[in-house]
């Protein structure tokens, strides 16, 4: 067989190949790495009307806001304020001329996984915990914070009473780019002794797990508080004195230390005068529920800086408060302001009622912070920037600066002056993507089919 000799295809090859591997030569690294940054990063301008700072208590007229947001890693961030900003080609414009922006509400205790209900368990929570699963619980938690987002509250603190850390799945759910939601401190499983807030018999003891953790020595609080921290825990939450046998000082203070270990502060539940004095004595970040608090407790907790997060319940058709109850809580209230307590706009707003949203409840709650007579523009500080300082966001996220994340809310009325202005909020903006606009919640830009932001979010 007569052999054919290739020495004239090698160079042919090889001119072939160099053609072929040329535009890769030229091409920029990012596009051979197949990114598109012209897609990853978007500018967006907003243009106020009035520009409020609650912490100054402040409108800044005429004022712009130009947010950088990458698609990439979720995050959109402040890059400018004022006026007669310089604006990169190509952004996208958000005409609020004629409306109050400033930063996002906080809820500074809530449990978004846990819906008190009239049918079918007659509002008893143990019950509730009982017949609701973990998974429906989160589904309900991703509800919840949906409608709280809706009506401005960008970060709430989430804690407990989340079934199975349904709190962490929604938190990450969140953060990864699944779905829209505020910012979350959540606390997992919340820590208490034997019991937790239970009345559980013998052969039902183990009903109380997975709602809280029985943790009754020093082991088994430390135990706990790692286990919580593992699972995603952005807030240690101890049940102080729910049942006979409370916490001791010495016990509050191993929650606060061990907490303090992995960069956790520790909420407490208080609902004795005498529990309540331990977890101030403790130095507690901050005391939630306002049944135990009176003037005395009021005054440790100003010389302490202990947050209280007194879960101010108003006087309503559909709240079941007494008028004994109501009188006290606002007497407590005022006299907590008048003390220079560090107060934050919590609510416990965890019950199904008709003809209202989680986040329309949520406002509600403005009623006994009127009723005690503090000033619109206070009510509106604790609402904002207490609640940025609580949750430790307030160097990132929150106030309308340079270089924190774009968080905005808006609505027609000054709340300075009328603090029921936030019933009417129609603007919504959540890590720079516009999540309300004109009244129209639309969010699928919030929505991916994958963890678009990224999958490790611990």
């Amino acid at each position: 067989m007569r052999r054919i000799r290739l020495y004239f295809i090698k160079p042919v090859l090889s001119a072939f190949c160099a053609f072929l591997l040329l535009p890769l030569a030229v091409m920029p690294a990012a596009a051979q790495s197949h990114d598109r940054p012209s897609d990853d990063v978007q500018w967006v301008l907003v243009q106020a009307g009035h520009l409020v700072d609650p912490a100054s208590g402040t409108a800044a007229p005429d004022q712009s806001i130009l947010i950088e947001r990458n698609n990439r890693t979720g995050r959109g961030v402040i890059r400018a304020v004022g006026q007669d900003l310089d604006v990169p080609p190509d952004t996208h414009m958000i005409d609020l001329s004629s409306h109050y922006v400033m930063g996002g509400l906080v809820d500074a205790h809530d449990h978004l996984g846990l819906t008190y209900k009239e049918d079918p368990e007659s509002n008893e929570y143990y019950f509730t915990t009982l017949m609701d699963s973990t998974p429906i619980r989160a589904i309900q938690s991703f509800s919840t914070g949906f409608q709280k987002l809706a009506s401005g509250f960008t970060i709430v603190r989430d804690l407990g009473n989340n079934g199975l850390y349904a709190d962490t799945a929604l938190r990450r759910a969140i953060e990864q780019g699944w779905v829209p939601g505020p910012t979350m401190i959540n606390s997992g499983i919340i820590i208490g002794a034997f019991g937790g807030q239970f009345s559980e018999i013998p052969e039902r003891e183990d009903t109380v797990y997975p709602e809280y953790l029985n943790a009754d020595t020093d082991d088994e609080i430390v135990k706990a508080i790692r286990r919580n921290i593992h699972y995603g825990a952005k807030v240690i939450k101890v049940c102080v004195d729910c049942q006979a046998y409370p916490y001791t000082v010495d016990q509050l203070k191993l929650f606060v230390s061990e907490a303090a270990n992995a960069g956790r502060k520790v909420s407490g539940h208080v609902q004795t005068p005498e529990g309540a004095r331990r977890a101030a004595e403790a130095g507690l970040w901050s005391l939630d529920h306002d049944r135990a608090m009176d003037p005395e407790l009021h005054a440790i907790m100003a010389e302490k800086g202990i947050w209280r997060a007194g879960t101010e319940t108003p006087k309503a058709d559909w709240s079941r408060t007494s008028d004994e109850e109501w009188e006290r809580r606002v007497a407590m209230l005022r006299d907590a302001y008048d003390q220079g307590v560090k107060l934050v706009f919590s609510t416990d707003a965890d019950y199904f009622i008709r003809g209202m949203h989680r986040g329309e409840l949520t406002l509600e709650f403005i009623k006994t912070w009127k009723a005690a007579g503090i000033p619109d523009a206070e009510i509106l500080k604790v609402m904002t920037t207490n609640g940025y300082e609580i949750s430790e966001l307030e160097d990132e996220r929150g106030p309308i600066k340079e270089g924190f994340m774009a968080d905005l809310i808006a609505m027609p009325v000054n709340p300075l002056e009328d603090i029921d202005a936030l019933h009417s909020v129609d603007f919504v903006m959540k890590d720079g993507l516009v999540f309300k606009q004109d009244g129209v919640v639309a969010p699928m830009d919030f929505f991916h089919n994958g963890p678009a932001y990224g999958w490790d979010k611990k």
